[in-house]
């Protein structure tokens, strides 16, 4: 079974937290990728994609709140409208990326990347060996096998 060492693109291109969002996203759009690792003294410390510099122009979803015996309770939280306002304002990539993203190893197998993928809706996948960026699995990546088989 195929893993993501067979598939990965090890020519990685990468971002740094400082980047700005204009040069951030000529990046991505340049190189016809979905998303790149941000690396900040050599380890990997988030992912920017696409998706996170599209939420920059959606409008701001304002909470729901409800009463009871006059008084008013949130349904969302503050925190997730704090998040959702950093982004949508972010002006470098350490604003706008995804902190903590998820990792592979170069052993993992292309059914549970497809499964990150399709489930967790991650179409970017930094894959770590060593506490090192070794490579990067995209969801094109995955979609090259099917013209293999």
């Amino acid at each position: 079974m195929l893993t993501a060492k067979d598939i990965m693109t090890t020519d990685c291109i990468t971002l740094t937290p400082e980047t700005d969002i204009a040069t951030a996203a000529k990046t991505l759009l340049e190189n016809k990728i979905n998303g790149a690792p941000v690396i900040d003294e050599g380890k990997v410390v988030g992912i920017l994609c696409q998706s996170d510099l599209v939420a920059q122009q959606k409008k701001i979803t304002l909470p729901s709140f409800f009463t009871l015996l006059d008084g008013v309770f949130p349904i969302s939280s503050h925190e997730e409208l704090e998040k959702e306002m950093s982004k949508i304002s972010a002006l470098t990539v350490a604003e706008a990326m995804t902190p903590t993203p998820t990792f592979i190893s170069p052993a993992t197998k292309i059914d549970d990347i497809a499964t990150m993928m399709a489930n967790e809706k991650l179409y970017t996948l930094p894959v770590i060996e060593d506490e090192a960026l070794v490579g990067v699995v995209g969801k094109e990546d995955v979609l090259k096998t099917l013209l293999q088989s």
